[in-house]
């Protein structure tokens, strides 16, 4: 052993010296000190260093913080999350305000027209075929502010220029109170009128003549004939609804004006109005070829 070996070195050393003359004797120990107890073979940990200021163990949340009172966790300040809201108090999400819809573009469908529905306006001796004859089944611009689907029976020569006006009066806005084929009404011209119906094609002679009419060659239309009645040349209007509005101009939804926009569109594909008439004034009435 290290220490063992030391301590006899230094004692024989000491002996040596004396023994070559020193003044005194030197008393060697007698009993060598003990060796030291021996280390055991592994050694023992080191002692963990003090914990420093920043090395201190963060403690680990649990699942679920209690919130403090006051809406904060702990004494941070750090606000603790917030319970969730039931299904019963849950807040309606926003009203999302949608665009109104679009009103649908003008469309026209032109196509032969059967006999069974023509059962009341056409009749053998009238002056057209019905092989001559067009239904034009189309969107029109209602009084509601909304659109519809009416139809006319036409001559198959001016079903184009129907269609071209019509559309332009949807596209306008123009508004138009009824559109429906006079058998509705059993043929009857007076009753079509009363109720306010926009007609075409009706095999029958002209008002206050034996001759024919240009309707009974589907080349004539009554529009809206309440709003634009057939005035006498004395001034009287036969239905009473329409009484109102015998005299031009007239400012309403539905009425055709001296010069307004829809006698400039018939007039435009060569159609003439019964309201630039001499004498009498058939405000509702346009025709091609003749009155």
């Amino acid at each position: 052993m290290p220490r063992v070996r030391t301590a006899l070195a230094m004692t024989a050393a000491y002996l040596a010296v004396s023994a070559c003359g020193g003044s005194e004797p030197v008393t060697a120990p007698t009993t060598p000190p003990p060796p030291p107890s021996p280390r055991p073979s592994s050694p023992s940990p080191s002692p963990s260093p003090s914990p420093s200021p920043t090395d201190s163990p963060t403690a680990t949340p649990s699942a679920t913080p209690s919130p403090q009172p006051g809406g904060t966790d702990g004494p941070t300040g750090t606000a603790s999350p917030q319970a969730s809201p039931s299904a019963g108090a849950a807040s309606p999400p926003p009203s999302q305000t949608q665009p109104p819809a679009a009103p649908p573009e003008f469309a026209a469908k032109v196509s032969r027209v059967n006999r069974e529905r023509l059962p009341y306006s056409w009749r053998k001796g009238c002056p057209v075929p019905v092989r001559d004859l067009r239904l034009i089944t189309m969107t029109y611009w209602g009084f509601d502010d909304r659109p519809h689907t009416g139809e006319l029976v036409v001559h198959e020569d001016v079903a184009d220029d129907v269609v071209t006006v019509f559309g332009r009066l949807y596209d306008w806005r123009w508004p138009i109170y009824r559109m429906v084929l006079v058998d509705v009404y059993k043929g009857d011209d007076f009753d079509s009128i009363d109720a306010d119906n926009t007609s075409a094609f009706n095999c029958r002679p002209a008002t206050g003549s034996s001759s024919w009419s240009r309707h009974a060659y589907g080349k004539a239309i009554d529009i809206n004939p309440r709003e634009n009645p057939y005035v006498s040349a004395d001034g009287s209007v036969a239905h009473r609804n329409a009484r109102r509005f015998a005299e031009r101009p007239v400012k309403a939804p539905g009425v055709i004006n001296p010069g307004d926009k829809v006698v400039r569109a018939f007039e435009r594909l060569g159609w003439e109005w019964g309201g630039s008439w001499s004498g009498i004034k058939d405000y509702q009435h346009f025709s091609k070829g003749g009155g």
